[in-house]
């Protein structure tokens, strides 16, 4: 195993009732995530034209990760990234396979994607943690790049997230956030989109989504002096498609198995269904790729 030296003292932290939701949603759901992903990356995809192939779902997928990789516009032959809220590494991999000269650094509040995503992170220059991504044990200024894809929603892309990673970050590096928010606030949303948004936050342990407008003001309050917002609903739109498919197959597959299926696997194809509803109304939701340079 390559090592990897790392800026920051390893310390645990307490966690709350909320935390263990997502900790629970997760370990509960890693089987739903192995038949989304081969590569196991736990987001959408990004779909062009001539480049991904719109039937195969990792090709679109990767093609996200490539997307976010590009974003950062790493430079220098020692430079590390800070996944906010990585999974099983999905992301981190595809990074450190296509980058011989990058670093990265996990969070997780998983102890089984801690685990099992560092089991799969051997070969690599690269650790999970298990720690808080509002609060990490990171040091300050020391990363080259931050991001977080469909992960800080689950602090409903809260300040505090932000500032975290304000903080890790050098100075000229850049935190790129890939998710889906919401373009009005919640008691602005149509009644359909209301209730597909509340059962896809209650269902997927979500504290809610940001509203796309006062997340760019509150990166504005941090301190990051450019930021750049790109609506890209149309190009994860193909990804979102593959939803009701995957839904029908894991069903099958389990019913032919005989496999029972988990509470939370149920409310994780509950929750898928309702983020294709939600995608289907522009209005209200988009897709925002947010690149913010500190």
């Amino acid at each position: 195993m390559k090592t990897l030296s790392l800026p920051f003292k390893i310390k645990k932290k307490k966690t709350t009732a909320s935390r263990q939701d997502i900790v629970h949603f997760y370990e509960e759901a890693t089987d739903d995530y192995f038949f989304w992903s081969k590569d196991l990356n736990m987001h959408f995809g990004y779909f062009i034209w001539g480049k991904t192939n719109p039937f195969k779902r990792d090709s679109m997928l990767n093609e996200m990760n490539e997307q976010i990789y590009q974003r950062l516009q790493l430079s220098g032959n020692h430079r590390i990234v800070a996944d906010l809220g990585c999974g099983m590494g999905g992301t981190i991999r595809h990074f450190l396979k296509r980058d011989r000269l990058l670093s990265m650094i996990g969070v997780t509040l998983s102890p089984f994607q801690v685990r099992e995503g560092n089991r799969m992170l051997r070969p690599y220059k690269g650790v999970i943690l298990e720690e808080d991504y509002t609060q990490t044990s990171i040091a300050s200024d020391s990363m080259d790049g931050v991001i977080g894809i469909e992960s800080l929603c689950h602090s409903g892309h809260s300040k505090e997230c932000l500032r975290e990673g304000y903080r890790i970050l050098k100075k000229g590096g850049k935190m790129v956030i890939a998710d889906a928010f919401l373009k009005k606030t919640p008691d602005k949303l149509c009644s359909v989109s209301h209730y597909s948004y509340q059962s896809l936050c209650k269902d997927w342990s979500l504290d809610g989504l940001g509203v796309i407008n006062e997340v760019e003001e509150n990166l504005k309050r941090i301190g990051f002096s450019t930021i750049k917002v790109e609506e890209v609903s149309l190009r994860v739109a193909p990804s979102v498609f593959h939803v009701p498919f995957a839904i029908v197959g894991f069903l099958l597959k389990n019913l032919f198995k005989e496999n029972p299926i988990k509470p939370q696997s149920w409310n994780n194809l509950k929750a898928s269904f309702y983020s294709l509803i939600s995608g289907l109304h522009l209005k209200d939701f988009g897709y925002y790729i947010i690149t913010a340079t500190k």
